[in-house]
């Protein structure tokens, strides 16, 4: 029998169908404004550097579990900044960058039957489960799930790309649903710190007013990439019901997906440091108040955007012309198609552009 390519099950990359509007904005005077990925532009603060450096000595393999110190880190980091006081050190674990263990999740929890991601939703849910040979249901509503049971549901509090943000009753709903069917939530909280409404603040599948205490069949999501500027160093965790974290730890053992010990230091000291967190937390909203009255001026319209990274923007066209559209000022985002079919005319502009760049890209709409 002849052996199917694993890349066959996948869609073509994103990003790559980019490359004419990304020469576009890279021809202009004064050089391209890219905010179509996200991905941090500011340094990282000194004292994650010094406890890399610091960790830099150690030579023998790390553990998969993370080192006593970081466990507690995260622990006491849910605690300190989202009031989850139900986690143990057990029901914790790093993982190398959120977008690995997001690909891996449905496979490794063997979820190969129903997998169901949000309408609009980041691209690697997707992924992951046609990797696990599951189908897909993009659905918002538990109604349209219908009577059957899934194997594992993606939530995304606030969204990449549209920067929705659910509410109390909605996640108790969910919650409700898993216990009701059995049903395992990942819940992708990686920009969480970034709630920009302040009647309306986004808030954890594992909060106590959610879950009563209860855990069981919820997995959270974190990533240090935005809130830490940790990117390159490849860090995030998983928390939530202490029996598929044990799961998860055991299959990730074997498959030798283990954070690199240098790195389990510095994410140790990024999550005791919240300074550094609040700090990079202003610069984004500096970003964005800049960002979102230029949009507004242009002529678009700016659709929920109430927590993130991003702007979800539309002039009511297909996407890939408004892409188009701001090629020609110099400006690269991303088209909405990348996120399923309901966003096709809208565009994702992220805040990931350093001050100056920011500001270029502000001046150039007040142009049009």
């Amino acid at each position: 029998m002849a052996r199917t390519p694993l890349g066959q099950r996948l869609p073509d990359f994103p990003w790559d169908s980019l490359a004419d509007a990304k020469a576009t904005a890279s021809a202009h005077p004064d050089g391209i404004v890219n905010l179509s990925v996200g991905t941090p532009v500011d340094e990282v603060a000194p004292s994650i550097q010094l406890a890399l450096a610091e960790s830099a000595s150690l030579s023998g393999y790390p553990q998969t579990v993370g080192t006593p110190e970081l466990r507690e880190a995260i622990v006491s980091w849910l605690a300190r900044r989202y009031s989850i006081d139900t986690l143990t050190a057990d029901a914790v674990l790093p993982v190398i960058g959120t977008k690995e263990a997001i690909a891996w999740l449905p496979t490794l929890l063997g979820a190969n039957g129903q997998v169901v991601i949000p309408e609009v939703a980041y691209p690697t849910y997707e992924v992951g489960a046609l990797l696990a040979g599951a189908s897909v249901l993009r659905s918002d509503s538990l109604m349209r799930i219908g009577p059957g049971r899934p194997d594992l549901i993606f939530i995304n509090s606030p969204s990449n790309p549209t920067g929705k943000v659910l509410g109390l009753d909605h996640l108790r709903k969910v919650v409700e649903f898993a216990r009701s069917r059995d049903v395992i939530i990942a819940s992708d909280e990686c920009y969480l710190g970034l709630g920009w409404n302040d009647d309306n603040p986004p808030l954890s599948i594992l909060d106590p007013r959610v879950t009563d205490g209860d855990n069981t069949n919820l997995i959270a999501i974190h990533s240090l990439s935005k809130s830490s500027n940790l990117a390159s160093y490849r860090v995030g965790f998983l928390a939530g019901d202490q029996a598929l974290i044990s799961e998860l730890l055991e299959v990730r053992k074997h498959a030798g997906l283990m954070v690199p010990g240098p790195i389990q230091g510095a994410m140790t000291a990024a999550l005791q440091d919240d300074d550094q967190e609040q700090l990079q937390r202003l610069r984004y909203a500096r970003r964005r108040a800049v960002l979102l009255p230029a949009l507004l001026r242009a002529g678009f319209q700016v659709d929920e955007s109430e927590a993130g990274l991003y702007l979800w923007a539309t002039r009511g066209e297909d996407c890939r012309a408004t892409v188009d559209w701001l090629a020609e000022r110099g400006i690269l985002v991303a088209p909405g198609d990348f996120y399923g079919p309901r966003g096709r005319q809208h565009i994702r502009m992220a805040l990931t552009g350093s001050d100056e760049r920011i500001d270029a890209a502000a001046a150039r709409l007040a142009q049009s």
